[in-house]
């Protein structure tokens, strides 16, 4: 059978919009010689939902919208993941569904089973769960649906497997002849090879091809990479699409019933791809879909001549074009002429608007207002925080003026331990980079230097003395991060076991890490949570982000 794979890029809440474009597909396919279309999870109101849920029309406004779908579709069936409402009257208001829909009607209607509330995930919020699979006979064969977690029983989180259910295993009894999953899987780095083994595995257990259609795009701090795939029965990989971008294609599994000769259907370039490409490519979509789906067409940034701001602004600038992106030196009294250099030549490389407002002004008048109270005080981080400040104040004044997104700059390092000023250089609507360690900006902008300033036929992009000079924030004369803060690849690599792996201090501590350097790391991560919890939203790259997926309490005392 030749299957249709809709890999498109909805918008939560857009249900005209994304009924609009799943016809569009599902007519390009077709055309193309599809004999079955299969869509992501939840294709009509997009991934996730989240209380949307709640509100009193939202479901049959889905429904009704599926149904509308449902009339265009003709002699080719189209599975596309929808909200059904719960006509019981016990259990949550809906269902996670796939509505098989042939011949201008919905003739079938899929539940997912395992529904997961781990990570980002909170579906035991929402829905009611599906009690068994569902098999759909079309084309002489019988078709097993199953919507993304359910192929997903035998991972482990924390070492525990979740469900005692495995919707696989009882397909495999039932010995159907082809298994589709439609999906909504959230990406992190390095997530693509789990993902294509439990395709792969969920083939090989079932003993029929398995076709997998995935999301692509980004929802708030989600980024969702697509990678649709098909796997024959053996487990081998048939097919798989592009990475971090909308693809419609149609793969074959098995005999075709139209007549035509087989199709090739090599993997697209990107189904795999190196990390940091696969990250970068992450960002860029991440700032695009945050911005465009939001209603912005613009960004603007400040630009401090270091390589946080550098890499936001090159991701930016990919994202939106560089017409579409302006940024803004800050300096103050202490900034070095580097720095305003390094800003200065990045802007020209990358081609985006550029403009420089001095801080001493705005500095020197809040220090003045606040003398008197100050009086007799040495300066600490009180009087550094007011340049941090002044920038923010500045660059929100812009925001507002100019209707553009404001970015933030930070990196995941400094958000960790608290090395950011709140309503300073925290201002902003969305942290770009809020889940990339300092080691990977360092490693990213290397990358970008090189692999990719060389496949897009150009020289240098972020200036080397940018890359190769000390970190430092600039509050004071002479100041670099590691005054305050051990070597990044030490910190990076704490902060990882500590925020990521769930170790402690001691565990620490017995892998070879300084204990002074473990329990003030540790210490910050604590004390910093208020922070995080007032930061903009980060667009989501590690398994643990701070942000949706992680929800530690601001007042506690324990140390582990």
């Amino acid at each position: 059978m030749r299957i249709g794979l809709a890999q498109i890029n909805p918008t939560v809440g857009d249900l005209a919009g994304n009924s609009q474009r799943i016809l569009a597909a599902y007519r390009a396919l077709v055309s193309d010689g599809a004999e079955l279309v299969l869509f992501p999870e939840l294709a009509v109101c997009g991934y996730p939902p989240r209380d949307l849920l709640f509100k009193r029309r939202f479901v049959a406004d889905v429904e009704q919208a599926t149904r509308e779908l449902a009339a265009q579709i003709g002699e080719v069936p189209a599975v596309i993941g929808y909200t059904e409402a719960n006509a019981t009257a016990h259990g949550r208001t809906a269902f996670n569904a796939a509505a098989f829909c042939h011949r201008g009607r919905i003739a079938a209607s899929a539940r997912k089973i395992l529904l997961p509330t781990y990570d980002v995930f909170d579906e035991a919020r929402y829905f009611e769960p599906g009690l068994h699979p569902t098999i759909v006979e079309f084309g002489g064969l019988r078709i097993g649906l199953t919507i993304c977690e359910d192929i997903w029983a035998q991972q482990q989180v924390l070492t525990r497997r979740l469900y005692e259910l495995d919707p696989v295993k009882w397909l495999s009894e039932e010995k159907v002849d082809l298994l589709l999953n439609v999906s909504a899987s959230p990406w992190y780095n390095v997530k693509n090879n789990a993902r294509l083994n439990i395709v792969s595995d969920a083939a090989k257990a079932c003993r029929c091809p398995t076709v997998y259609c995935n999301s692509i795009g980004g929802n708030d701090e989600l980024l969702f990479d697509g990678r649709s795939v098909a796997c024959a029965a053996d487990g081998s990989t048939i097919a798989g699409l592009a990475a971090f971008r909308e693809d419609l294609r149609v793969v074959e599994v098995g005999p075709s019933s139209s007549g035509h000769s087989p199709l090739a259907s090599p993997l697209h370039p990107t189904y795999r791809q190196p990390e940091l490409a696969d990250i970068y490519d992450a960002l860029v979509l991440g700032v695009r879909d945050y911005a465009h789906k939001s209603g912005f067409k613009k960004a603007l940034l400040g630009l401090s001549g270091g390589i946080d701001s550098a890499l936001v602004a090159v991701i930016a600038a990919e994202a939106l074009g560089a017409g579409n992106v302006m940024g803004v030196s800050l300096p103050s009294v202490i900034s070095s002429q580097h720095s305003k250099d390094d800003a200065r030549i990045l802007a020209q490389n990358l081609g985006i608007a550029y403009h420089t407002l001095t801080i001493a002004d705005t500095v020197a008048a809040a220090e003045h207002t606040l003398q008197p109270l100050f009086a007799g005080r040495p300066r600490d981080a009180a009087e550094e925080n007011i340049q941090a400040r002044a920038r923010g104040l500045l660059l929100m004044a812009l925001s507002n003026k100019f209707g553009s997104l404001l970015l933030t700059t930070g990196n995941k390092s400094e958000l960790a331990v608290g090395y950011c000023t709140l309503y300073g250089d925290m201002c902003g609507g969305l942290a770009v980079i809020s889940d990339v360690f300092k080691m990977q900006v360092y490693a990213l902008a290397r990358w970008i230097n090189s692999d990719l300033a060389s496949r897009a036929g150009r020289g240098e992009i972020i200036p080397r003395h940018t890359i190769d000079k000390a970190p430092s924030a600039e509050l004071r004369p002479d100041q670099t991060d590691q005054d305050s803060l051990p070597p990044y690849d030490v910190l990076d690599a704490i902060l990882k076991g500590y925020i990521e792996d769930g170790l402690g201090r001691r565990d620490l501590i017995a892998a070879g890490f300084d204990a002074a350097v473990v329990h003030d790391v540790a210490r910050k991560v604590d004390l910093n949570e208020y922070k995080r919890k007032q930061a903009a939203p980060g667009l989501k790259i590690t398994p643990l982000a701070f942000g949706v997926g992680r929800r530690i309490p601001i007042v506690q005392k324990y140390v582990s």
